[in-house]
């Protein structure tokens, strides 16, 4: 066996990535780590689900592997265990930028016309809650990741003036101007903005970063909407801020386990909105990350002699799916030296 998947790729790649190496699909050991162990150690590539934990204990059943794969993030995994292991990681992280990006805008038009979302529910006797247009509106980004770069147009279009604010860009940074976005301090964003996106790259230095302190300077009234890890918010400050009105409504994509809002929260309802990671949930997103992840993983297999240098600033010049280019498969994956 070259290969185990646990996570089926999208049927083209799996049939390019089958001409090439020994693949076998068993999604069924997602849930039995007892056979996963059994049957892990004859893989040398590994593609897994979010849910199935990556550690030390894992690794230590798997004896030939020399890559493992994401469709979606890194969550579970221990990359400093895969680093020691020299395991390499995989994960497409721009395959979801556009559908992440659409996700936010339409969570921002619900939210802004949520009359319309409660009609679709059914609820027609309901009296209707008098909406607004994004057109005139302010919407200020924490964090500029690359959703943002896809976001900051489609908002635009629309005749919204973007704002914006990264604790780790400098104001002075060419990408602001480069964007169209306006930047401006984290009290300033809060203070001004009618609604506020956040999609900004985590790192464990954020956690609680969105505060109280941060959150006494919004705007009352104010719509969010969100795609970063909720371990950038003070939960007990979310829920403060969502029970007296400073925000009016709030839709977070994927909340990391263990994330909790205090009960007084709930006496509000139609005000927190938790979706399971749905933003990069599209068809586009699925076949842009599964060639990448085939391509990358017949690479890593078949340079298995090359040095990890060389093999990060490798060309991408393999066959892809029609209408497609080269550059947009040549992002790097996480070399684990």
């Amino acid at each position: 066996m070259d290969i185990l998947l646990l996570e089926a790729l999208v049927p083209e790649a799996m049939k390019w990535l089958q001409a090439r190496h020994a693949v076998t699909l068993s999604p069924e050991l997602a849930a039995d780590p007892r056979e996963l162990r059994k049957t892990v150690y004859k893989a040398r590539g590994l593609v897994l689900p979010r849910a199935v934990l990556v550690n030390r204990e894992l690794l230590d059943f798997a004896p030939k592997l020399q890559v493992v794969a994401r469709l979606q993030g890194t969550d579970n995994i221990d990359l400093e265990a895969c680093r020691d292991r020299g395991v390499r990681v995989i994960h497409p992280s721009s395959a979801n930028v556009r559908s992440n990006a659409e996700y936010l805008f339409g969570c921002l038009v619900m939210l802004y016309r949520r009359s319309i979302v409660s009609a679709l529910m059914g609820r027609n006797d309901a009296s209707p809650r008098i909406g607004r247009e994004l057109h005139g509106s302010v919407v200020g980004l924490i964090g500029l990741a690359p959703t943002a770069h896809a976001l900051t147009p489609m908002l635009k279009a629309f005749g919204v003036r973007v704002i914006g604010y990264d604790p780790a860009i400098h104001h002075t940074a060419p990408i602001w101007e480069r964007l169209g976005v306006e930047p401006v301090t984290l009290p300033d964003l809060l203070g001004i903005s009618d609604a506020v996106s956040v999609q900004m790259l985590y790192a464990s230095r954020y956690c609680g970063f969105i505060s109280d302190n941060v959150l006494a300077h919004c705007k009352r009234g104010q719509m969010w909407v969100g795609i970063s890890r909720t371990s950038l918010f003070d939960a007990d400050a979310l829920a403060a801020a969502l029970v007296d009105g400073r925000i009016e409504a709030c839709i977070l994509d994927g909340a990391e386990a263990g994330f909790g809002i205090t009960d007084s929260s709930q006496t509000r309802p139609g005000k927190l909105f938790l979706t399971p990671r749905l933003g990069g949930y599209t068809r586009e997103a699925r076949m842009r990350a599964s060639w990448y992840v085939a391509h990358r993983l017949h690479e890593a297999l078949a340079h298995q002699q090359t040095g990890f240098d060389k093999l990060a600033a490798a060309p991408m010049d393999l066959e892809l799916p029609s209408g497609e280019t080269a550059s947009q498969w040549a992002e790097p994956d996480l070399i684990m030296r």
